[in-house]
């Protein structure tokens, strides 16, 4: 699971980080708004810390601007105003939960627990993945084209299922490197372009359709051509 906990005090952001961590957590560690606006949009958190008083971009802003780019991602605003009316609009522009400085890690900790297996439990039941004669049985782990198995590695049928999760939808080389490596790589690795052309291989290659689109640029994107 990776989060993204955005604080703008060191101190209380190393702290956060540490025990996310050591609690089992990927955590990235932003401290003002605007570059957390472009953590948050360019890479998959499962979940966001979220303080209100940051530099640049405030909490509030960078809520209501997630919310209405239609990103989901479940938020737990850490923040010291306490006041009702705080709380209430946090949980009106889209936080999942609020707690209020000076708090119990421990109390945070299972705030966290809460809010990724509420995630967990209302995200698409759908256990059996298809585009065009492709698909991608999750329970059994098993992939099938024109009624073909086709061995995947692990990491492979994990980049395939990244692939279905966004199909249609162009994805950066960071943003497959950040969902299935659980790391970021440098712009200039060939990782995940090896990555890729060892999946084409086996999904695309012995086809006449091929589903694995480049767009030169940008990154890949499952699809299968038809509007």
């Amino acid at each position: 699971m990776k989060l993204l906990v955005v604080e703008d005090e060191e101190k209380a952001g190393a702290y956060l980080k540490k025990g996310l961590i050591e609690s089992g957590y990927t955590v990235d560690l932003s401290t003002d708004g605007v570059d957390a606006l472009y953590l948050a949009t360019t890479n998959d958190y499962d979940l966001i810390v979220l303080d209100i008083m940051l530099p640049k971009l405030n909490g509030w802003q960078l809520l209501q601007t997630l919310r209405s780019s239609d990103i989901s991602t479940p938020v737990i605003i850490l923040s010291a105003k306490d006041q009702v009316e705080d709380r209430v609009k946090g949980l009106e522009l889209g936080a999942n939960d609020y707690l209020v400085k000076p708090f119990a890690f421990v109390e945070l900790l299972a705030r966290v627990k809460n809010a990724l297996r509420h995630k967990t439990t209302t995200v698409k039941t759908e256990s059996v993945l298809c585009i065009a004669d492709l698909s991608l049985d999750l329970l059994k782990r098993k992939a099938t084209r024109n009624n073909d198995t086709i061995p995947l590695t692990v990491k492979e049928f994990s980049l395939l299922e990244y692939l279905f999760a966004k199909k249609g939808q162009v994805v950066t080389r960071t943003q497959i490197a950040s969902a299935v490596w659980d790391m970021n790589f440098d712009s200039d690795t060939n990782v995940i372009d090896a990555a890729v052309k060892r999946l084409r291989s086996k999904i695309d290659k012995p086809y006449q359709n091929k589903l694995i689109q480049t767009v030169r640029g940008m990154g890949y994107k499952l699809d299968d051509g038809v509007e």
